[in-house]
């Protein structure tokens, strides 16, 4: 039963090694600007600039398209759905700021934690030629 993606293991022509090795490269450094960011969020005093991520985040948008059909194409989502729920949770956590800062810190880190943890398990499964669930 085909369910449209690619299976990674099966033989592939040239036309589609080389659109594989560009996807993978493509999602290697989206993936690297994403950790810069997510460290730099978990360290303190050590906070990488939101380019970086807004980078990685325009490349996946612009790029994910040329993953349709593949295996990888689910590595684009995941990284668009992850910079977009952070953000979402990094927005809500805001106030928390201005009222006390201890809580603010708190869920911070938590959102900043579960940021770096998507984008390491993402990361590993690239590297690993295996798709991310949906």
């Amino acid at each position: 039963m085909s369910d449209g993606i690619e299976n990674p293991a099966q033989p592939q022509g040239p036309r589609d090694a080389e659109r594989d090795r560009s996807l993978r490269t493509i999602g290697n450094v989206s993936y690297a600007l994403h950790a810069v960011v997510a460290l730099g969020a978990l360290l303190p005093g050590v906070q990488a600039s939101i380019a970086l991520l807004l980078v990685a985040f325009i490349l996946d948008m612009v790029k994910r398209g040329d993953a349709h059909g593949s295996w990888q194409a689910s590595h684009f989502g995941w990284r668009i759905r992850s910079v977009l729920w952070a953000g979402g949770l990094y927005a809500v956590t805001a106030p928390l700021w201005l009222l006390l800062i201890a809580p603010g810190w708190v869920a911070w880190g938590l959102v900043s934690v579960w940021f770096a943890y998507r984008i390491v398990r993402g990361w590993l499964a690239l590297n690993d030629r295996r798709p991310m669930p949906g």
